[in-house]
């Protein structure tokens, strides 16, 4: 049989999607649901970008996100193939967010339940600081609800929606007002300094500084709030998935490839070069690496205007991240444990100085407590925020060693054996893991009023190429970088419609041809 009888009209528009991370790995499931040859090509030779692991004697450790919130966003995903997650991936949801600890104090636990977080707080601070808690609770849904649909939710943040919001609901004003920083709305609400200090770290959560990021990161404390998952496994679990079900689907991978540049014919996308010098043709393109690599030139002359500098301009904090197996002793951990520094003033000024901070606050998820540890061996993953794009002291393995490990052992906390240089990534290997994100690990900095509405948006200036990923509009986090990958979709399907559209009509056997592929269109 001659196959050529048997091909369809026209073959499925191609797509290529450079980055195989969260948002990456989203965008091709969404664009092969559409009817699109996916194509990914990525530098790594696994998938999940950020959301990577390093080899330990107890099995992949993760050295990226641990975090895992809304998780419709990853259910939506499975479903566009008619499968359900719970089928391929494990998720634990926690009762115990996370375990707060500081020196000479009680431990906090919060939780997915808020009448048990009341009761915490109540035992841990005394009931004029739970009630604090409860107003602030109830500020902080508020600005979720507000900001969800017109900023997460929509292709670009509408700031006339945000205010009409805000007219309706004033107890959200404070948080809206210039210069209220997260951390100054936190004294507005709690007079125990723990209770500020715990909530104010959620702006490193997005890669800012409590005292300069603004209030309305209050809402990240809900969207937690609303539920944890750990993933079982890691997170980096969850993108293996996501690449398997984008592989069921049709999409092709290309690991272990560097894609060049972005080629031009006519003022629009036609195709990706990747190392070697072949081009991979297409009419999409989706970008999920970190924007300023655009602007920098290293997609290429036709990409570098694609978006403003600004849009990528300041960066973010970057990180010191251990992973690694242990043996641990002492301190009774949950999965998800903050070891809070006496002096957050000298922490993040001496990271807003480019320095690594003397006494830092420690996160770190202890991976296979889900909940309970297993015997022997366990997976850890510590990470301490640092400036991106300071020059390192050239003992900096030595020096992050000795601010991580004799401070948690002041908590009470051992590890044997203890961990070795090589379980460590600095900010200078994340900045070359991570070409021109300098090793940045948020994209652009939060910091500011109106940094929310100063992202990327999927949308760019280059006709064909939209972006996808924790750089781009919504923000950084998993979750926000598989909502980025909802516009960066949508982009790609309004162009579709306005192509098929526009297109000239010529006529076969009484079928308009360009109606049957405005149909085709709309209905992938």
């Amino acid at each position: 049989m001659d196959h050529r009888d048997t091909a369809p009209e026209t073959a499925p528009e191609a797509a290529i999607v450079i980055g195989a991370g969260m948002g990456g790995l989203a965008s091709a499931i969404r664009l092969a649901a559409m009817g699109l040859a996916v194509t990914v090509v990525d530098t790594c030779d696994v998938p999940g970008g950020k959301a990577r692991a390093l080899p330990s004697a107890a099995g992949p450790v993760d050295a990226g996100p641990t975090v895992l919130t809304m998780r419709a966003e990853f259910d939506a995903l499975f479903a566009l193939a008619g499968q359900r997650l719970d089928d391929h991936v494990t998720l634990i949801a926690q009762p115990i967010l996370a375990r707060h600890w500081w020196k000479d104090s009680p431990t906090l636990d919060l939780f997915a339940d808020h009448a048990a977080n009341i009761e915490a707080i109540n035992s841990f601070a005394g009931p004029r600081e739970a009630a604090a808690f409860a107003h602030f609770d109830a500020q902080a849904q508020g600005l979720l609800a507000a900001f969800d649909a017109p900023v997460m939710r929509a292709a670009k943040p509408d700031l006339a929606a945000i205010a009409r919001t805000a007219v309706r609901h004033p107890r959200l004003w404070p948080a809206l007002l210039p210069g209220m920083s997260l951390e100054r709305l936190l004294k507005l609400h709690f007079r125990d300094p723990r209770l500020v200090q715990l909530f104010a770290r959620y702006a490193t959560y997005v890669g800012g500084r409590p005292r300069h990021a603004p209030g309305v990161l209050a809402l990240i404390w809900r969207a937690e709030a609303a539920g944890v998952w750990a993933v079982a496994g890691g997170m980096h679990s969850l993108a293996a998935a996501l690449a398997r079900l984008a592989e069921s689907m049709g999409v092709r991978f290309h690991y272990a490839t560097q894609a060049r540049r972005i080629v031009t014919q006519g003022g629009r996308v036609t195709g990706v070069q990747i190392e070697g010098g072949r081009t991979l043709p297409c009419r999409h393109c989706v970008f999920n690496g970190d924007p300023a690599a655009l602007t920098a030139g290293l997609l290429g002359d036709a990409a570098r205007s694609a978006i403003a500098v600004t849009t990528t301009r300041p960066r973010s904090l970057s990180a010191f991240v251990w992973a690694f197996a242990a043996t641990p002793h002492g301190a009774d951990l949950t999965h998800h444990n903050v070891f809070f520094t006496d002096d957050p003033k000298a922490e993040f000024g001496l990271i807003g100085r480019g320095q690594m901070p003397e006494k830092p606050t420690l996160y770190l998820c202890a991976q296979d407590r889900t909940p309970l540890p297993p015997q022997g061996l366990e997976r850890f993953e510590i990470i301490l925020n640092a400036p991106a794009g300071a020059l390192p002291p050239s003992d900096e393995e030595h020096q992050c060693y000795q601010r991580t490990f004799p401070r948690l052992k002041a908590f009470g906390l051992t590890f044997s054996p203890n961990p070795q240089a090589h379980t460590l990534t600095t900010p200078t290997d994340l900045a070359r893991l991570y070409p021109a994100s300098e090793g940045a690990i948020y994209g652009r900095s939060p910091e500011g009023l109106m940094a929310a509405f100063q992202r990327p948006t999927a949308r760019t200036r280059l006709p064909g190429l939209v972006l996808a990923g924790g750089g781009a509009h919504p923000g950084a986090g998993v979750p926000m970088a598989a909502l980025s990958a909802r516009h960066a979709a949508e982009a790609i399907r309004q162009d579709r419609i306005s192509a098929s559209t526009s297109a000239p009509t010529a006529t076969h056997g009484g079928i308009s041809t360009g109606s049957a592929k405005t149909a085709r269109a709309r209905f992938r």
